[in-house]
């Protein structure tokens, strides 16, 4: 069997580059090496699958921090809209929420893989449960893919291997390996939408605890904001999580040569001055209990112990005793709670893999290589990465699209 197109990998980028393909008359085949295809696609958006975002051209590409001009050809031909417009084509109706982010109606991940999976079927695409180990070209080009079973022919070849995050999907790093024996630069890889290992210890005695409408800052070490936002984020034994501190770490790029503070306002509805009256009238409201009791007015249970703590107050102070510089420290708590960021967890946990294939060796107008004639690349194994809220996937489906029409048209032109 030969086909002329072989796309490697069966996630979001890989099967929209193959459905692209076919309708434009290829004969396609995709190689995972799962036994189903999409695995990454199912853990997307808690399950849920967050499909795009409703948002222009423009909006998509400044949620994109790195290599962003590289994408606006890709981005611009394959928008939020067509992603959207397909998806519905196909019998999914979608929904808009909370910050333009779009799922399916049905909030099932499954809808969206079986959509795309029973595209390809009826495109005529072959999927075959191998693992992909090399490239292999010569001085005119691509001319097969080497399996572990066995070798494939073929004229053109789309990698869509995926980062290194999310390991038990398959997404290993094995594209990397097979795209630098071809002579191409990787850029090094790190986690991007990825939990925070944080230094102090207050996040193990608040494990669990999930606080809503705060707004957390991350600052680096010359005191810079780096990000500040409101929303929700979770204490774990090892730091934070949640989608407040999966968007701020896509902004803390450096931990080779800068170090960050995250600094938590519990209270943004409120400035100093109102919430310090607030302070005032509990006091004087509860003049003779435990400051530890009166705190849990203003305070999830579990972080009662720790303010009282971070501020210095004896926890069986009684509240007519409290003196006028703990209770601007119990403030300064309550508006910035900050902890020390050590490290961002590993790479396995993390949602996108931030490095990948140097942008400057691809042509950002068909995703082909610059280096091998018919290696084509798509999705989260080039040196492009976006901020949580659906902007991830849609790189995955205007690349996908993009090398999917560019492998089919030079095989007509080879033809032609």
């Amino acid at each position: 069997m030969s086909q002329e197109i072989i796309v490697i990998g069966g996630g979001a980028s890989g099967m929209f580059a193959a459905i692209a393909a076919a309708k434009a008359g290829a004969k396609v085949a995709l190689i995972e090496q799962n036994p189903k295809v999409g695995r990454k696609i199912y853990i997307t958006g808690k399950g849920r699958c967050n499909v795009t975002n409703h948002c222009s051209v423009d909006a998509v590409l400044a949620a994109i921090p790195h290599n962003s001009r590289f994408l606006y050809g890709a981005i611009t031909r394959t928008p939020p809209s067509f992603v959207e417009n397909f998806f519905a084509e196909q019998g999914v109706p979608l929904k808009i929420e909370r910050g333009n982010r779009v799922f399916p109606e049905s909030n099932k991940a499954s809808d969206i893989i079986d959509t795309l999976f029973f595209s390809m079927k009826r495109l005529g695409v072959f999927i075959i449960q191998d693992r992909a180990v090399s490239i292999c070209a010569n001085d005119t080009g691509v001319v097969a893919v080497q399996g572990e079973k066995r070798d494939y022919p073929c004229s053109s070849v789309i990698l869509a291997t995926g980062g290194a995050s999310y390991t038990g999907t398959g997404s290993t790093g094995d594209g990397y390996i097979m795209v630098e024996e071809l002579g191409h630069t990787i850029i090094p890889t790190m986690p991007s939408l990825v939990p925070l290992n944080i230094e102090e210890y207050h996040c193990s005695c608040m494990q669990g605890l999930s606080l809503k409408n705060v707004t957390l800052c991350v600052k680096n070490s010359k005191k810079k904001v780096v990000f500040q936002e409101q929303g929700e984020l979770l204490f774990t034994h090892y730091g934070i999580t949640g989608p407040l501190v999966l968007s701020a770490s896509a902004h803390m790029r450096n931990f080779s040569s800068d170090s960050y503070k995250c600094i938590i306002d519990l209270k943004p509805a409120l400035d100093e001055q109102v919430l310090d009256a607030r302070l005032l009238r509990e006091f004087a409201e509860n003049s003779n209990k435990d400051i530890l009791n009166v705190m849990g007015n203003l305070l999830p249970r579990l972080m009662v112990p720790v303010a009282v703590d971070v501020a210095d107050v004896p926890a069986n102070r009684k509240c007519h005793d409290i003196t006028k510089a703990e209770r601007r420290r119990l403030l300064e708590f309550l508006k910035n709670f900050t902890m020390t960021v050590n490290s961002p967890r590993p790479i396995e946990e993390a949602i996108v893999t931030a490095g990948g294939i140097k942008v400057g060796e691809v042509d950002p107008k068909t995703m082909e290589s610059k280096k091998i004639k018919g290696l084509y690349f798509s999705g989260e194994i080039l040196d492009v990465d976006a901020y949580t809220g659906g902007f991830n996937l849609q790189i995955a489906w205007s690349t996908g699209r993009t090398a999917g029409i560019s492998a089919a048209e030079a095989i007509k032109e080879r033809e032609s």
